[in-house]
């Protein structure tokens, strides 16, 4: 009988893993790197979504490599991230518009102030079960909403998409721009300030406080449930990169540095 595994994509502030478990849970074998940390002003963090992807497609195949193992071997990814980071990107071309806002960005600590002073504090902490605060990503879509020209417009019509890191990756991972899933969990949705905790499901009322089109945001689903594909990177020769770069929608974002 042939051994099957699962591997676990452990996607960090500081760094990313791949782990490989057996059916015991026992882990196989693991590869590890760590990724650009950019601070364009004080209080602003940012992670070049496009380098974190990269990263990703090496270290599965190495993790595999690792532990003797075949991709046909595999049974299961799972995905844990850094839940508030923001990223959007263009569908038809996979490109990030701006370095992904990180969950240790006070950038916009000014809006969500505004917001409170407008009263609304109590109804977003109804309808969320979390405080209004700049930790979450609903303000931090907003400000790349405000800071990328035309992509409130883009959004509407469906080619620019929103995800925490995990959509992005997952993304990604069952093909991109060739019909890749746009999709997150409740557990990261819940961390956007944008889903609605009775319903599980995006909350028009929070859509309009933060001014986010619906079309922009990835469809929910269980955390477990079926992806599309097998979503293994093949190998990659270590000086391979993926061509595409991050576009500037703002001072000092160009996304290619630190690559």
């Amino acid at each position: 009988m042939t051994t099957r595994y699962v591997a676990a994509i452990d996607q960090g502030t500081s760094s990313t893993r791949c782990i490989i478990y057996d059916r015991g849970g026992v882990m196989v074998s693991m590869a590890q790197r760590k990724h650009t940390q950019h601070f364009p002003e004080p209080g602003w963090v940012e992670h070049d979504a496009l380098e974190i992807w990269n990263l990703v497609e090496r270290l599965i195949p190495e993790a595999l490599h690792s532990g003797g193992i075949d991709a046909s071997q595999l049974v299961g990814l799972g995905i844990t991230n850094q839940r508030e980071t923001t990223v959007i990107w263009d569908r038809n071309t996979g490109i990030p518009l701006h370095r992904a806002i990180v969950w240790q960005d006070t950038r916009t600590t000014e809006m969500v102030e505004s917001l409170r002073a407008q009263g609304i504090g109590a109804d977003v902490e109804h309808r969320t079960g979390a405080p209004l605060s700049n930790y979450f990503s609903a303000p931090r879509l907003s400000w790349l909403l405000d800071a990328c020209p035309g992509s409130r417009a883009a959004a509407a019509e469906g080619t620019v998409l929103f995800g925490t890191m995990d959509s992005w990756l997952v993304w990604n991972l069952t093909g991109g721009v060739d019909g890749g899933l746009h999709i997150t969990d409740p557990t990261n949705a819940s961390r956007t300030m944008l889903m609605n905790i009775e319903t599980a499901q995006w909350d028009p009322r929070l859509l309009e406080i933060f001014d986010i089109p619906a079309e922009i945001l990835p469809e929910i689903r269980p955390s477990l449930s079926k992806g599309g594909g097998n979503g293994v990177p093949g190998p990659r020769d270590s000086d391979q990169r993926d061509d595409r770069r991050s576009a500037s929608c703002a001072g000092g974002t160009d996304g290619a540095e630190g690559r």
